[in-house]
């Protein structure tokens, strides 16, 4: 998958956008014009909100769409509202945060099966940094965003674990279960400061 940097720009720029008029309780925020082309893809995305601290930045929301259910433009819009207000793990976010805030947006490739035949094979096809992972047993499901391990200075191993407990599950789920494990890649765009310079991330083995 290519995405330009202008694309990437724009979807922070509307994320920060849509997410302002949000808090605020004003009108249902529009898309900036021009939409760019790119931005009109159906694809998987999240929004990610942290706040900046003096060492390092801190999550403060993170919802998004594992399989793309709409334009790019139009799930940053539903996910900027998301992310800010409705992520159960937070109080939602007061205007008077706003100014502390950074947004980043991931884009995502169509999630990939992976078919293993022993735990050392499934962790033979993570690569880290790179991919990004959903781990599903039953009613259980979680995931976590390619650059989580490399935030966090995971191996595969460790990646394939915290995954685990963000479903819900022992850590150690996929050497004793037989999981469904699925894999993606995301293209990353984050602003370096609130309201200041939006850049690509780098991540290995990105589409």
């Amino acid at each position: 998958m290519e995405i330009e940097d202008e694309t990437g720009i724009y979807l922070v720029k509307l994320a920060r956008y849509a997410a302002e008029i949000w808090v605020r309780g004003e009108k249902s925020p529009q898309p900036m014009d021009p939409i760019l082309e790119q931005a009109k893809t159906v694809t998987g995305a999240f929004v990610t909100v942290k706040t900046v601290g003096e060492a390092e930045h801190n999550l403060r929301g993170c919802i998004g769409y594992p399989i793309g259910i709409d334009s790019l433009y139009k799930e940053v819009i539903d996910l900027a509202k998301a992310s800010t207000l409705n992520d159960p793990r937070f109080p939602p976010v007061e205007e008077k945060e706003l100014s502390n805030l950074v947004f980043e947006v991931t884009i995502m490739t169509p999630p990939q099966k992976i078919d293993y035949s022993s735990p050392q094979n499934l962790l033979e096809q993570i690569t880290v940094p790179g991919d990004g992972l959903i781990v599903k047993l039953g009613r259980f499901q979680g995931l976590l965003l390619p650059q989580v391990p490399i935030e966090q200075g995971w191996n595969s191993e460790e990646f394939l674990s915290y995954t685990c407990r963000k479903a819900y599950l022992p850590t150690d789920a996929w050497k004793k279960e037989n999981i469904e494990v699925e894999k993606f890649q995301g293209i990353v765009f984050s602003e370096t400061e609130p309201h200041g310079k939006i850049i690509r991330q780098e991540l290995d083995n990105s589409c």
